[in-house]
């Protein structure tokens, strides 16, 4: 039973947390963080230290639970400054989920309770799925993106990396979401969402552009 540690003792950590408690392959030996609060109890688990503690665990496998819709980027990161092997990042599927034999998920992603992913979905590396999620035939989720509770795919639609989409959220088959966009809970996504922008409402409208890239 290999040790697991959790990066990041916020919500999507402590969830992560209890859908291992459900895993009989893990042990779970705690959480760490940025500026790790050593011997906190959160939810009963140990916060354990930093990353310098983690690259010195060479036997634990990890996975980074970071990222809100204020910081969307946060997991993509940490990943980057971590700079593990594939090999050391732990794929978590809750049991209740239900991920089909054609369908495929990345290392170091997460996937909550009552998740279906129904018909060849490719979900890439270090995604965060919520509870509840829909993800239907031929969907794309890229590396890094996170999908909020409740939110439903149609079929063939592709998420970019890094995108956020807010609870709730329904996306219309065939519409891609662009690396960095984010999509507003209760969203009716009808149309493509460009790279870097923000959508809302039903239907999604542009609320703010992609912001401004100086030139090199």
């Amino acid at each position: 039973m290999p040790d697991l540690v959790i990066f990041g003792a916020g919500g999507l950590g402590r969830e992560t947390a209890q859908a291992v408690t459900a895993l009989p392959d893990w042990r779970l030996a705690g959480f760490a963080e940025d500026a790790p609060r050593r011997g906190l109890l959160v939810d009963g688990v140990p916060v354990i230290g930093g990353p310098r503690d983690v690259a010195a665990l060479p036997a634990a496998r990890v996975v980074v639970c970071t990222g809100s819709p204020r910081d969307q980027h946060s997991r993509e990161r940490i990943v980057r400054r971590l700079a593990l092997p594939a090999a050391r990042y732990a794929t978590i599927v809750h049991p209740s989920a239900w991920v089909s034999p054609s369908s495929r998920i990345g290392h170091g992603t997460v996937v909550l309770a009552q998740t279906v992913l129904t018909a060849s979905a490719r979900v890439g590396a270090h995604v965060a799925i919520m509870p509840h999620v829909t993800v239907t035939h031929d969907d794309v989720v890229e590396d890094h993106a996170t999908i909020a509770s409740g939110v439903r795919l149609g079929g063939s639609v592709r998420v970019g990396a890094g995108a956020y989409l807010g609870a709730g959220a329904l996306v219309r088959e065939g519409v891609t979401i662009g690396a960095g966009a984010l999509v507003g809970m209760g969203s009716v996504v009808l149309a493509d969402v460009p790279p870097g922008e923000v959508w809302a409402g039903s239907p999604a409208r542009l609320l703010r552009p992609a912001p401004h890239r100086k030139e090199a």
